[in-house]
């Protein structure tokens, strides 16, 4: 005999209740997002503070905002850390109280204590296969951003590298300024 696995559509997805977990949907399961620590809150905080001060005129910046996106041909609900969205592709005037309904120019991973790279490098992939323009994947233990592109190798910048890109015109950061921001301990101090 075979079993059939119930799988949640977007809108039983949605029509969950509320809780204190974040969930994501993966596969048709609703999959709990690891929960965040200290460091993995702070540099959240400090990439929005740095890009909220970039884009308020271009589009808009939310952390933690799920977007409806389609993964190898299954409806996918993740939740990125951070999204920026310009008003060209979600104007200003559009304001539903609802999951980001286009694919963003930017979502941002932060890796969080006991997660790896590679589980986020996939995460990345998937992301730009489903129309995302770009993908940070910042390592709060390396001090590194890794910036994946869908017609390009990824780029990993570190301390004073500057980070541009046309489509996010004007902004340059460095991922020390970020971690700076974050105000991050000394990883080069051995206690």
């Amino acid at each position: 005999m075979t079993q059939t696995q119930y799988r949640l559509t977007v809108k039983q997805f949605f029509a969950m209740p509320e809780s204190d977990i974040t969930y994501e949907l993966i596969e048709g399961e609703a999959r709990p997002k690891m929960s965040p620590k200290r460091f993995h809150s702070r540099v959240t905080g400090a990439l929005y503070t740095l890009l909220n001060q970039w884009c308020p005129e271009r589009g808009e910046v939310n952390p933690e905002w799920a977007i409806v996106l389609k993964r190898q041909g299954e409806d996918w609900v993740p939740v990125p850390d951070l999204t920026y969205v310009s008003y060209q592709c979600l104007p200003v005037e559009v304001m539903e109280d609802e999951a980001c309904p286009v694919a963003p120019e930017l979502v941002i991973e932060i890796i969080s204590q006991g997660q790896r790279f590679g589980q986020l490098v996939k995460k990345a992939t998937d992301y730009l296969e489903a129309g995302v323009s770009r993908v940070w994947v910042v390592d709060p233990q390396a001090r590194s951003i890794t910036v994946f592109y869908p017609d390009a190798p990824p780029r990993t910048y570190t301390k004073d590298e500057l980070i541009t890109d046309s489509l996010l015109e004007g902004l340059q950061l460095t991922p020390q300024q970020i971690f700076g921001e974050a105000k991050l301990p000394d990883v080069s101090v051995n206690p």
